[in-house]
């Protein structure tokens, strides 16, 4: 008699049309699973490896204030800034999709989904809606997507080791002597407070956070509130931009007038962090992000060890004086950016 024949299940393919979600994917350990993904998915490297399922309406190389007026305009012609690329999701077969409800900006909706594949459609396509709007429906994101794949209880492991991560460098931050008051802006022009997680992560990382509430969108932020405040610390986690694109445009803020009289300023006390690479995904690496801010903020308690590699890369101090041209900045955060 033959030997038996044991066939590896791999699990359904999925295609992901969120950054985070594909990040999570490949952190349940089912990287295999995924056929494609979306124009931003761009970590970890074996996700771009995959087909790509979507591509942006807005013009590159915009600033920001020209994308705000570019969103604004197109959202209000009832249309989406995302273009779902139906025949190709047909093509791919999915049995799973992983999409979002919490931003029309950030990326593909529900409702673009929805609508790219509505002529092809049938129940066997599980279509997984994520909403992260605080850290425990980060957590919450990672079931759903656990049970999509057939890998729940890798999923509740994972949270675990997050929580348990995060947990740890909330009580060493909780040892340091100050808890500075902290702003985060996550746009420059308008001015926007980082909401949703972020004001979770600065109470975390040992800081008063000023602006925003936990679990609610990142709300606009008038100048004149931001002097009144004086924040101790300002970080700068603009929503999709790495470092050298945020310095890049740190003229419009950093000319603005009283910029040079606040504390943070005159203190060098103003961070430029990757957000699009962490703080702007709720996924896995917003613990890294965690830690990275908490770093920043007390450097005198995290950096009495050597700092994690990523730290370097994902964090740039502006000095108390007005920073250079905008090429300038942005090759210096180049040279800042490189691990």
């Amino acid at each position: 008699m033959g030997e038996d024949i044991h066939v590896q299940n791999l699990g359904p393919r999925t295609v992901s049309l969120l950054p985070s979600a594909t990040e999570i994917v490949f952190a349940l350990g089912k990287g295999e699973c995924l056929v494609g993904r979306s124009h931003e998915c761009d970590y970890p490297g074996e996700a771009l490896r995959v087909p790509v399922c979507t591509e942006t309406k807005l013009l590159k190389r915009r600033t920001s204030s020209e994308m705000d007026k570019d969103v604004k305009t197109i959202l209000s012609e009832g249309l989406s800034i995302y273009r779902v690329l139906g025949q190709r999701l047909r093509d791919l077969n999915p049995e799973v999709i992983v999409t979002q409800t919490q931003c029309e900006v950030c990326a593909a909706s529900l409702a673009d989904v929805k609508d790219a594949v509505k002529a092809w459609l049938s129940d066997d396509v599980h279509i997984v809606p994520l909403d992260p709007r605080s850290l425990e429906h980060i957590w919450t994101d990672f079931r759903l997507v656990g049970e999509a794949l057939g890998a729940a209880k890798e999923a509740e492991a994972l949270v675990g080791r997050c929580q348990e991560r995060m947990a740890a460098i909330a009580k060493r931050a909780a040892g340091a002597d100050h808890c500075p008051t902290v702003a985060t802006l996550e746009w420059l022009n308008p001015l926007m407070a980082g909401g949703n997680w972020m004001p979770e992560l600065v109470q975390m990382a040992g800081g008063e956070n000023l602006f925003a509430e936990a679990g609610r969108h990142s709300p606009l932020l008038e100048w004149e509130a931001l002097l009144a405040a004086d924040p101790e610390v300002i970080v700068l986690v603009p929503c999709g931009f790495d470092i050298p694109r945020t310095l890049a445009e740190i003229d419009s803020l950093t000319s603005r007038p009283g910029w040079g009289e606040l504390s943070a300023v005159r203190n060098g006390r103003v961070y430029v962090m990757d957000g699009n690479a962490y703080f702007n995904r709720p996924g896995p690496r917003i613990v890294d992000s965690l830690e990275i801010l908490a770093t920043a903020l007390h450097p005198e308690v995290f950096l009495s060890e050597p700092a994690h590699p990523y730290y370097e890369a994902a964090i740039f101090e502006i000095s108390g004086q007005r920073p250079g041209s905008a090429e300038d900045n942005q090759k210096r955060g180049k040279a800042q950016a490189k691990p």
